[in-house]
């Protein structure tokens, strides 16, 4: 069960999903400054400096209290310990938002994307009145695919040799979910 502890944050079973602050920008670079994490993602640059990070974090507070988009950190609920980010964006006249998230490479496969996409997906459904959801991701990164399945995203579609990045083409898989709510308002 996910719980808002305040209006930026939300607890999860083993998360804290808050607000990035200063402090977080060396260990934002150390997690980021990553080849496999940068082939697997559509915007981060490679190699990451903690400028980059310092750059990155500066606009959180404006974009979510402006609602143009809510970013968070993926800290463990106990230790504080940063694994990654989780963000959506704000469609407000389409009542919708892409949701993109990271998770530094040393934590793959521990269930904190799903855990924190599920619950990024359930705060904008319920506090901001979501109608749908997104997301996108480079055919040769099915473990973001599989982060989308399980939470509950159907497939949509696939853009053939849409983007180009490492000196070659890639598949962009698009996967949504309707807010169960607005599902009978087409």
């Amino acid at each position: 069960m996910n719980e808002c502890k305040s209006e930026k944050a939300i607890i999860t079973e083993r998360l804290y999903l808050r607000m990035f602050n200063e402090s977080d920008a060396c260990e934002v670079s150390r997690l980021c400054n990553n080849y496999n994490l940068y082939r697997s993602t559509l915007n981060l640059p490679y190699p990451y400096t903690e400028e980059d990070a310092r750059y990155w974090i500066g606009g959180h507070e404006e974009n979510f209290d402006q609602d143009r988009m809510y970013e968070f950190a993926v800290t463990d609920k106990e230790s504080g310990k940063l694994y990654g980010a989780v963000g959506i964006s704000n469609k407000a006249r389409d009542k919708n938002g892409e949701i993109a998230y990271w998770i530094g490479e040393e934590y793959w496969g521990k269930g904190y994307g799903t855990e924190a996409a599920k619950a990024v997906i359930q705060f904008v459904f319920k506090e901001k009145d979501y109608h749908r959801v997104y997301a996108r991701y480079f055919g040769s990164n099915p473990a973001s695919g599989a982060i989308m399945k399980k939470c509950g995203m159907e497939y949509e579609g696939t853009l053939k040799d849409h983007l180009f990045k490492n000196d070659r083409f890639e598949d962009l898989v698009l996967y949504g979910i309707i807010n169960e709510k607005h599902a009978s308002n087409r």
